[in-house]
């Protein structure tokens, strides 16, 4: 975002400039003319450009201002250093062969000094940028706190709105198993408050507790949070604002939607699913093993029960519908991995 003292800057440097042309427009007119109208030469032209360069120069400046804004901030730190250290190098060493290139014959001497200009620029632009991870690797050796194991910076994970009003982050958080910093991007926010003042009493819990999690996080000591600045077009929806910050940033996408999930990988974006992780957390049970479980609800078939376990795995008890909240023995008889989580099949023990 233009900040209101460049925006001040800009009104200040387009009524200078204008000003002057108002003044050489001035003169010339007034050079042609004598009398009263020689007078007003000399005032209005200066004075009306002044005004327009104060006015219009911003409207004209800063729509490209905006977009190249933009542009660089999908640029990583690292690769805008080398890009413009190759870009100096290049033109240094071109700076060296103009006394030689200016001397060749006809529109040589004038032409060749730019065209090799642009080439050794172009070409030091990307030799440097195609060695980003060696030189973050080779300054990780004298500053190890500026690089992290991959070789791309401190790291950093985008949140999305579903992992933050899941509940779970917060004890995930404390465990210490985030590495790097939660990106908590200001739509995002902005969602969280529309779902806490909704008029649908469930949504409006979940927002809040949403928000209480994040103020909690930004308290604890446990992982750092920041809030990133909206840039991107407020016509696109949240996940496709996520995206182009993922991809800005170039960091994975820590969330709960099914969707969101599933585009961000076919954007070659890495997605970090909370409910995949307590999948893979879950406890490993093999057909054979014996545990001991209480019936609370009768299953699908008939005569089945159903009890869960204590991370919410659901355990199918053929033929223990009669012992309907009933500490039960049971024998595992099969596992089933399925989209939704792991379901275990059993049977009373000795059966």
């Amino acid at each position: 975002m233009v900040s209101s003292g460049i925006i001040a800057l800009i009104r200040i440097v387009g009524a200078i400039f204008f000003g002057f042309i108002g003044v050489r427009t001035g003169q010339a007119l007034a050079e042609a003319d004598s009398g009263l109208t020689r007078i007003l030469f000399w005032v209005l032209p200066p004075v009306g450009f002044t005004v327009f360069g104060a006015l219009a120069t911003p409207m004209i400046v800063l729509p490209p201002l905006r977009r190249f804004q933009a542009w660089t901030q999908q640029i990583r730190p690292p690769q805008l250093t080398l890009g413009i250290a190759g870009l100096i190098a290049g033109l240094l060493v071109s700076a060296l062969l103009t006394p030689w290139l200016i001397t060749l014959p006809g529109i040589g001497g004038f032409m060749a000094p730019l065209v090799v200009s642009f080439l050794l620029g172009t070409l030091g632009v990307a030799t440097l940028v195609s060695r980003e991870d060696e030189f973050i690797e080779f300054v990780g050796h004298f500053a190890p706190g500026l690089a992290s194991p991959n070789g791309r910076g401190p790291s950093e994970i985008i949140v999305d709105t579903s992992a933050i009003i899941d509940g779970r982050l917060a004890d995930i958080a404390t465990t210490g198993f985030i590495p790097g910093t939660l990106v908590v991007s200001t739509y995002v926010l902005d969602e969280l408050r529309h779902i806490a003042d909704s008029s649908d009493a469930s949504r409006r819990a979940r927002g809040r507790r949403g928000l209480e999690i994040l103020g909690d996080l930004q308290k604890g000591d446990g992982i750092a949070v920041r809030v990133a600045e909206d840039i991107f077009d407020s016509q696109l929806d949240v996940d496709a604002r996520l995206i182009r910050l993922a991809k800005k940033l170039h960091a994975p996408i820590l969330t709960n939607d099914f969707n969101l999930n599933r585009v961000a990988e076919l954007e070659g974006i890495r997605v970090l699913n909370v409910n995949q992780l307590a999948n893979a957390l879950k406890v490993i049970v093999l057909p054979g093993e014996e545990m001991e479980v209480r019936v609370i609800q009768e299953g699908k078939e008939l005569g089945q029960g159903v009890a869960f376990l204590d991370d919410g795995t659901m355990v199918v008890v053929e033929g223990g519908k009669r012992y309907l909240n009933e500490q039960l023995e049971v024998t595992v008889t099969r596992v089933l991995q399925t989209m939704a989580g792991r379901m275990i099949f059993a049977q009373p023990k000795g059966v």
